[in-house]
């Protein structure tokens, strides 16, 4: 009997490709425009308002709502990062100020007074109520907006199903969803010179929020990603990473500062006889000393030594305390420079780790023959042998 092949499942699943698609997919509007929309923002005035129809012909013609109203509900989706419904559902009442220095524990800093102030977020789509910092600006416009604002009846909070008063609340009529996508946000970008549409599709409400949480991620005093969470209201940090992306900038700052090219590289001193060049005497003798602390070596082609991290002394090798060195040193025509030297992996971990990768280092280069020919370990025996030697001869001429 054939088995079955077929599987429901496996056969009519959405393909990978179309899967690794779906999801949140933030559309971060670009710097410099989101700097013009900000400037739209704070500098708008009644005359730039979206007007509605008149009372008779051509006799008066009003906003929708106040000016304070609609200013302050332009400068808290500017900064507070706020889902548009959350932004309509504030309440009366929302903002709270820090009128007093405050020390943040564990740091030596101080926040100061009036420097922020805190806004009470309500229920959300994704977790209950919370308090986050914002700037000033939105507390301002706020108190702005709550002065003239006249006494108005408590309303449903679909949410909640709570009676409450809601800040933006206007001659008993809450904002609109739509009208910052309709009629608010197109009034900015024609006040800030730029289109409606940028690179990655229509300029709306919800692209400020995940413009906000990517250059706070992005600042020079970043935002960690657990702070973003509580400060955008996540209830996980999975949640947080659909909305922030690093910039390009941020991006190859990290790198740079990562030392990946000069982590595999050792700058080394290197001394030139600029006499022995002139006078072409480089030609036989040694003009180039690349310095290794306790000598020097004298092999042109250093770099490609596979014992330049664990000299074995060949005869390239030139001591400090012997006296063409010392010469060599008190030439007042040396060129000192520093040349850079590629490092393999074990010589890495000998520089990092420090002396236990240095004595393996040691062991795998004992038998990988010197510039000069022997061995590490044969010119360990020539040593051990030569000093054999002078023992012996010391105790003949002892005795």
């Amino acid at each position: 009997m054939i088995p079955r092949r077929f599987h429901p499942l496996q056969t009519f699943a959405t393909p990978k490709t179309i899967v690794a698609q779906i999801g949140p997919k933030p559309r971060v509007i670009a710097d410099d425009v989101w700097a013009k929309l900000l400037w739209a923002g704070l500098n708008f005035t009644a005359d730039d308002l979206p007007r509605m129809g008149g009372y008779g012909r051509g006799v008066k013609w009003r906003t929708h709502y106040r000016f304070e109203l609609i200013r302050a509900f332009v400068i808290t989706w500017l900064f507070a990062g706020l889902r548009i419904n959350e932004i309509t559902r504030l309440r009366l009442g929302c903002v709270r100020w820090q009128h007093v220095d405050v020390a943040t524990p564990k740091t030596e800093q101080t926040l100061h007074r009036d420097a922020i102030c805190f806004l009470e977020v309500p229920v959300n789509k994704t977790g209950r109520a919370f308090t986050k910092p914002v700037d000033r600006l939105v507390g301002e416009a706020i108190a702005a907006w709550e002065k003239v604002r006249q006494q108005q009846s408590k309303l449903t909070d679909s949410k909640t199903g709570e009676l409450v008063d809601f800040l933006f609340l206007d001659e008993m009529r809450r904002v609109s969803l739509r009208y910052l996508d309709s009629s608010i946000i197109p009034m900015l970008c024609r006040k800030a010179g730029i289109p409606i549409n940028d690179v990655r599709g229509r300029i709306t409400s919800h692209r400020a929020r995940s413009t906000i949480a990517s250059q706070l991620f992005n600042a020079k005093e970043p935002m960690t990603l657990f702070e973003l969470q509580e400060w955008l209201g996540h209830s996980s940090p999975e949640a947080t990473q659909h909305y922030v992306k690093t910039t390009p900038t941020k991006l190859a700052k990290s790198y740079a500062d990562a030392g990946y090219f000069a982590r595999n590289l050792r700058a080394i001193e290197v001394l030139i006889d600029q006499e022995s060049v002139r006078n072409g005497r480089a030609v036989t003798e040694p003009w180039k000393f690349y310095d290794l602390g306790h000598g020097y070596c004298t092999y042109d082609f250093f770099d490609q030594c596979p014992h330049r991290m664990a000299c074995a002394k060949c005869s390239f090798y030139l001591p400090k305390e012997s006296t063409k060195a010392q010469l060599l040193e008190a030439k007042a025509n040396l060129l000192r420079l520093r040349h850079d030297i590629p490092l393999a992996d074990a010589e890495l971990s000998a520089v990092e780790d420090g002396l236990a990768a240095y004595e393996e280092l040691l062991s795998k280069l004992a038998d990988v023959a010197t510039p000069a020919g022997p061995t590490p370990r044969q010119l360990c025996r020539e040593q051990l042998v030569q000093l054999r030697g002078g023992i012996v001869t010391t105790r003949t001429i002892h005795r």
